[in-house]
């Protein structure tokens, strides 16, 4: 950012599903991907201009209704090509300003399509908005609401744009080179077998993404795998030994509702979770502060399921705000004096049962 602080933009991270093959064969690319193949023959343009409209590209309607009265057929014929010409005139403009690739946020014609062709240049329709301002991100075009040739600012550009094929499906690729300054986007392409590992893939780097922002903001980093939760269900037993009274019960349960991170991911990863949070605790408590949950030790006959320097981390800010609204939710609970049941309504049947006609 211009402070010179580290900041990241969920936005600039663009995933694209694609159904089929392996996870192995996920990519990314620098710059932004269409799930559409273009509509023109010509598939490849190398340095290239960009004019994006908001608009179809096609004979502007009238804003009132009118009729036209033709008497013969050269009327009719004079009435084409008139439309024709206009049509040519918009088209040879945006091609004489320099631009390679055309992309409409509406329908295009057949003769735009025609006019297009003659010219060579590209074009894709994008019927989403939010794709069109994302490519608008992606080459630095500003998106125009009229057809005709685009002033230089207007125009975007990129370094290569292809059409080619993904499990079968046409994709149009808008790539810049690593270090362009005029892309802003990157999209990963994903690849999976099924829809359901497609949607797990999303989230997980919908998740990932967060946390890097989060880690520009406040890097500070805690021992994870269970480890930070096991240390403070320690020391809390530890603080409630020395609390008369009955507050020691309830403080005692607090710590001990902390264990429950790292016997779900005992019971996740198929370890046997009594004897895991038996030698994890001893672990701690023989002052091993880094001793995780060890996810890898499934399967291995004699391994305790346990690594006494667990090289997972996780996000301090996360952890004080997953704790804050977990204490948040248990005193709401206890502050509450009286809970309302809902009863069933209607009077018929209840009428019936308590003696009624």
């Amino acid at each position: 950012s211009s402070s010179g602080k580290a900041n990241i933009s969920v936005e600039s991270v663009r995933v694209a599903k694609i159904l089929g093959g392996d996870i192995s064969q996920s990519h990314v690319i620098h710059g932004f991907v269409a799930l559409r193949g273009l509509e023109t023959t010509l598939l490849s343009a190398k340095d290239a201009k960009i004019v994006v409209f908001g608009c179809g590209i096609e004979a502007s309607a009238t804003e009132a209704k009118g009729t036209v009265l033709m008497k013969n057929a050269d009327d009719l014929k004079n009435y084409n090509k008139s439309e024709e010409k206009k049509m040519e005139e918009s088209i040879k403009g945006i091609a004489d300003s320099g631009v390679k690739v055309c992309v409409a946020g509406g329908s295009v014609s057949e003769m735009a399509m025609h006019f297009i062709e003659r010219y060579g240049m590209l074009c894709l329709k994008i019927g989403s908005k939010w794709e069109l301002r994302r490519l608008c991100v992606a080459t630095g075009a500003t998106a125009l609401v009229r057809l005709g040739a685009p002033t230089p600012d207007e125009m975007g550009h990129c370094d290569h744009v292809y059409q080619k094929e993904i499990g079968g499906r046409p994709v149009t690729v808008f790539a810049q080179a690593e270090r362009s300054k005029t892309s802003k986007l990157s999209t990963i392409v994903l690849r999976a077998s099924t829809s359901s590992t497609l949607a797990d893939l999303e989230r997980a780097i919908d998740d990932g993404v967060h946390a890097a922002k989060t880690a520009t903001k406040d890097g500070r980093l805690l021992p994870g795998a269970g480890a930070t939760e096991m240390e403070l269900s320690l020391k809390i037993r530890g603080f409630a030994d020395t609390c008369p009274g009955l507050d020691q019960y309830a403080i005692r349960a607090f710590g001990k509702a902390l264990e429950v991170v790292p016997r779900t991911l005992a019971e996740n990863a198929g370890l046997d979770q009594g004897a895991v949070l038996a030698a994890l605790g001893a672990a701690h408590a023989s002052g091993k502060r880094l001793a995780g949950v060890d996810i890898d030790a499934m399967g291995i006959d004699g391994a305790s399921g346990v690594a006494e320097e667990t090289k997972v981390l996780d996000l301090y800010a996360t952890k004080t705000s997953a704790f804050r609204l977990a204490i948040d939710a248990s005193l709401t609970v206890l502050r509450v004096d009286q809970i309302i049941m809902a009863k069933q309504a209607g009077g018929g049947a209840a009428m019936a049962g308590m003696g009624g006609p």
